[in-house]
């Protein structure tokens, strides 16, 4: 992790609140009204009132529900060059201030919408489990059960080279067991449970391999691309598990 990401850590509630404070005065009456109920909630919650509605409200913010057009863009965004920044360099090596440039926003609206680092990593982590989920919608939808496993696989193997160092810093302060990252193991789990039943169903896939078979081989196939120097390694090592996984007529076509 680097120093500059360590003190803001340590100063991003002050940098925020300042950086809130100054926004504010050139946004308009609506905005700046959202920005004081979003500091009484706070308010409540660290005093141990209304604790359940701060969360319920926390919880809606955190799927960006509720918003304004221009609040909702500037929270996508931010999840853009969130995804963006942590690909190119790692979760535990990014700045707020260096994502918040990227999404062409000041620093302020970043903290309007993610109070500190970990409710940004928490954001972002959902937001894509999200996506997987309605990827894996889709894909049960597919006409070829075969194909749409092969394409999940190579999406869990996506995802998973993105998060390892996403998960490592979630867990500097969440536990494996939290909501969090128990509800978004459940939604990998159930989906590839189900795309695999479908796909054997069909014939498609060999009848002893398991949901828990193809998320550890996938995990294992992002861990193996992520440390080889081969950029071309991780596509044969894809392709050679998908074809001890999928019968003939399952394969997707090359």
């Amino acid at each position: 992790m680097s120093a500059e990401v360590v003190a803001e850590t340590a100063a991003e509630r002050t940098a925020g609140m300042a950086g809130v404070g100054a926004e504010r005065t050139a946004e308009t009456g609506g905005e700046r009204t959202a920005g004081m109920e979003v500091g009484a909630e706070r308010t409540a919650a660290m005093a141990g009132a209304g604790a359940e509605h701060a969360a319920g409200v926390a919880a809606r913010v955190r799927r960006g529900e509720g918003m304004r057009a221009d609040a909702r863009r500037n929270y996508e965004r931010l999840l853009a060059a969130a995804g963006a920044a942590f690909a190119e360099r790692g979760a535990d090596d990014v700045s707020l201030e260096e994502i918040a440039r990227r999404a062409g926003v000041g620093i302020g609206t970043l903290y309007r919408h993610f109070p500190t680092r970990q409710a940004l990593l928490e954001a972002f982590y959902r937001d894509q489990v999200d996506a997987l989920g309605a990827r894996a919608a889709a894909l049960l939808e597919a006409d070829s059960a075969g194909a749409a496993l092969a394409d999940w696989v190579a999406a869990l193997v996506v995802f998973g080279k993105a998060k390892r160092s996403l998960t490592t810093a979630l867990l500097e302060v969440l536990d494996q067991d939290s909501e969090l990252l128990s509800s978004c193991r459940d939604v990998l789990r159930d989906a590839t449970d189900e795309l695999v039943v479908r796909a054997q169903r069909a014939g498609a896939v060999r009848a002893d391999v398991r949901g828990s078979d193809v998320m550890r081989l996938a995990h294992a196939l992002s861990m193996a691309a992520d440390m080889g120097q081969d950029p071309g390694q991780a596509d044969r090592m894809l392709a050679l598990v998908l074809d001890g996984l999928l019968s003939h007529g399952g394969r997707p076509a090359h």
